[in-house]
């Protein structure tokens, strides 16, 4: 492999681990950070409220009807 392909063993690291914890690719994870800008920090912290949303879906902590009308309300309803 070409040195300029090489990356630190800590974000190589880092990118497996979100890719075990989500649906992307290395390769994705990647082009992601290069083409989009979303940092390997940003992607991290999107997955971390994923995870944390799915958590709170599953425990019952969701909106109640009446908070979702609120916000509906308060948006305007399509």
């Amino acid at each position: 492999m070409d040195s300029k392909n090489r990356i630190s063993e800590d974000l190589s690291r880092r990118i497996d681990r979100l890719a075990a914890r989500s649906t992307l690719t290395r390769e994705r994870i990647i082009e992601d950070a290069l083409s989009h800008g979303r940092s390997l920090a940003w992607q991290e912290k999107w997955i971390a409220g994923v995870e944390e949303g799915i958590d709170d879906a599953d425990n019952g902590a969701f909106a109640n009807p009446d908070e979702i009308a609120a916000v509906l309300n308060k948006y305007g309803q399509p």
